[in-house]
């Protein structure tokens, strides 16, 4: 007689940085139960953040502990970077300096070099072989470059930075437009920088639809009678200053948004896209659309068993190839910025 004995998964040690934080406080238990990893999936998890939040931190240790989460095998709270990323599979990088009023971007990069190349250097000696990370903290693009610098053994390919929340954006302000569920729109592009810089196209999206799938531009120009370049240009501005908005609103930055996204990318990073669907990551450039090799840009990529492709051959117009162009010459100085504050 047979019989069927399910096989618990090893768990997956991820880590979190400022997880005392807004976004680390959001983040944490949606790990915890499964969102970024699956239901089956069971997880240790490192806390990491600074002295002064040493005791916060050890709070919300004690609330994941009370939560009593299945999946949750071991929980780690820190302030020692090193204890931190021991064993590390997945890094997230919530942590950063923000800049502050009257600071100049020298100071804010120079500061945000400073905690990246530690962060680097400590995943670098003792995280697990291919462990993937995954940079939340602004400048977002930027600091997942220093980190590569410091950390050389760390693939290209497992090095990417949080677009994701801009792409979610974008699903959600055209859901709101066209009066559809969001789980029907797809095919969005975040190109560029997590900045005010970047581009949401959707020149190549599509809505699922009682009569088949039907092309974002269609329905728009059905709906609006605009131009569409028109609707481009607002709902970028839309999705660009969305964060300042929720800061007027709230009083406070996106948290709740921004860990969801952060477990949307992960999760299909490592359990895959479905088929025919792709998402926004800030990965490596290639020289794909005639973007600079080695700045980490944000391009529409399909994922599978663990690994990203950027999606190749879409047609770019002018007016998408202006946008493009734009955001990747104000990466191209960052990075000289940044390289700068190396020396």
């Amino acid at each position: 007689m047979w019989s069927f004995v399910d096989v618990e998964k090893e768990p997956i040690t991820v880590l979190v940085t400022s997880a005392a934080g807004q976004i680390g406080y959001a983040l944490v238990p949606m790990i915890a139960r499964g969102v970024m990893l699956g239901p089956d999936q069971p997880v240790i998890l490192h806390m990491l953040d600074i002295e002064a939040v040493a005791e916060a931190l050890e709070g919300v240790k004690m609330e994941l502990i009370d939560a009593a989460f299945p999946l949750l095998k071991g929980v780690v709270a820190t302030t020692d970077v090193v204890k931190a990323c021991e064993g590390v599979n997945i890094a997230i990088m919530v942590g950063g300096f923000p800049r502050m009023q009257g600071m100049e971007r020298t100071d804010v990069m120079s500061k945000n070099v400073s905690i990246y190349k530690a962060h680097a250097t400590a995943l670098e000696k003792h995280a697990a072989p291919n462990c993937k990370v995954l940079v939340v903290a602004n400048p977002a693009n930027t600091n997942a470059l220093i980190l590569k610098e410091f950390a050389p053994s760390i693939p290209e390919k497992n090095i990417s930075c949080l677009t994701r929340l801009d792409h979610n954006r974008a699903l959600g302000q055209i859901s709101e437009r066209l009066n559809v569920d969001v789980s029907d729109v797809k095919n969005v592009i975040i190109w560029g920088n997590h900045s005010s810089t970047q581009y949401p196209d959707v020149n190549h999206a599509t809505v699922s639809t009682s009569a088949g799938e039907k092309p974002v531009r269609e329905l728009v120009c059905d709906d609006a009678c605009c131009h569409f370049t028109t609707f481009l240009s607002l709902m970028g501005l839309v999705v660009q200053q969305r964060g300042a908005a929720i800061i007027k609103a709230r009083k406070l930055s996106s948290a709740l948004s921004a860990a969801s996204s952060a477990c949307d990318h992960i999760h299909d990073w490592v359990l895959g896209t479905p088929k025919g669907t792709w998402v926004s990551m800030g990965v490596y450039s290639d020289g794909s659309y005639g973007i600079q090799p080695g700045l980490i840009y944000s391009f529409p990529v399909t994922c599978e068993k663990g690994e990203w492709s950027i999606v190749e051959g879409l047609k770019i117009d002018e007016f998408s190839r202006g946008k493009m162009d734009t955001t990747a010459k104000e990466l191209i100085e960052e990075k000289s910025l940044a390289y700068s504050c190396l020396k």
